[in-house]
C-alpha cells in the first residue's frame, strides 16, 4: 500500500495524529531528501513520541520522479510504502501524484493524508472573499513565459495563489506595478514559522514596506479582478503591453487556436 502523508510546513505541532500513527508502520519511507525527513522523524521522536521500526528510506524527488516510477513494479507495494515531500502536502508543487497514476493504472491500494498546506493557508489568511481559487505554483523565471503567465495569473477572473522565491519577490512586485496596479496583493511569509508575516496592499505599497523583508518563503495571493476572467478578449490581450509572442499564447488559452499560428497571425497584423 501507499500512503501520501503530509508535514508540516514550519511548525512541528501541525503533524497530525494519523500522521504520527503512519510514519510509526512505514516499511519504505520515499522522500523529496533523505536528509530532511530522517531529520523530521528524529524531531517527532522526540518532541512527540513517534516509535517506529527502521525504514527504508529512498530519494523521490522532481528530478527522478518518472525514472522511478518507470522502473516500479506492483509488489513494491506489498510493503508499508510512505511518500512525504520536505515540507507540506506532496502533489502540491512536490512530487506525488506520479506514484498516484502508478497506484491507479495498477490497482494499488493507495491512501492521502490531509494535513499543512501553504496554498490553502494563504488563500484563507487573505481575507479576499472571491471563494473561486487558481494555483499556478511558481511562475517562470524569465522572458516571454513569464509575461505570458504573470498575464494569464492576473487575468482570469479567480483569486490567484502563486509561489515566489525571495530572489524573485521584489521582480514581482515591480511587474504588478505595471500590469495591475491598482489590484490588491496579500503576501505571506514563513507560514507557521517563528516569524510569520502577512502584508496586505496594491504592488506600491507592498514595495514601500518590505524594505529588508525579503528573505524566507513566500506565498503571494492576487485578488480577483472584477472587470476580467470570462470576458477576457482578444482585443483586452492585445491592449495590453507586452509581447506579441506572449499575447499568443494568452490569446491561444481562451480561444483554443493552435499557439503557433496565432503568433504567426498577429505577427501579420
Amino acid at each position: 500500500m501507499l500512503s501520501l502523508v503530509p508535514t508540516p510546513i514550519g511548525n512541528i505541532s501541525d503533524i497530525s495524529i494519523r500522521s504520527l500513527e503512519v510514519l510509526s508502520t512505514a516499511d519504505i519511507i520515499l522522500c523529496e531528501d533523505t536528509r530532511v525527513t530522517k531529520k523530521l522523524i528524529h524531531l517527532l521522536k522526540e518532541r512527540h513520541n513517534l516509535t517506529t521500526s527502521e525504514p527504508q528510506f529512498l530519494s523521490l524527488h522532481s528530478h527522478n520522479e518518472a525514472e522511478f516510477v518507470s522502473k516500479l513494479t506492483p509488489d513494491f507495494f506489498n510493503a508499508n510504502v510512505l511518500y512525504v515531500s520536505d515540507a507540506g502536502m506532496p502533489g502540491i508543487s512536490d512530487p506525488g501524484q506520479l506514484l498516484v497514476r502508478y497506484c491507479l493504472d495498477n490497482a494499488v491500494k493507495y491512501d492521502i493524508l490531509p494535513g499543512a498546506n501553504a496554498v490553502l493557508s494563504a488563500f484563507v489568511a487573505s481575507g479576499f472573499c472571491e471563494t473561486k481559487m487558481l494555483f499556478f505554483g511558481f511562475l517562470p523565471h524569465k522572458g516571454n513565459d513569464r509575461s505570458a503567465a504573470l498575464q494569464e495569473a492576473l487575468f482570469n477572473g479567480y483569486t490567484t495563489v502563486l509561489y515566489e522565491s525571495p530572489k524573485r519577490l521584489d521582480k514581482l512586485l515591480h511587474e504588478l506595478v505595471v500590469s495591475a496596479p491598482v489590484r490588491r496583493v496579500f503576501l505571506a511569509k514563513e507560514i507557521t514559522k517563528k516569524y510569520q508575516r502577512f502584508y496586505q496592499g496594491t504592488a506600491s505599497e507592498l514595495l514601500s514596506k518590505m524594505e529588508g523583508e525579503i528573505r524566507g518563503e513566500w506565498v503571494v495571493v492576487i485578488e480577483a479582478s472584477a472587470s476580467c476572467g470570462a470576458s477576457l478578449n482578444e482585443a483586452d490581450i492585445l491592449a495590453l503591453d507586452i509581447p506579441k509572442k506572449a499575447a499568443s499564447k494568452l490569446i491561444a488559452k481562451i480561444t483554443g487556436e493552435n499557439p503557433k499560428e496565432c503568433y504567426t497571425r498577429l505577427l501579420n497584423l
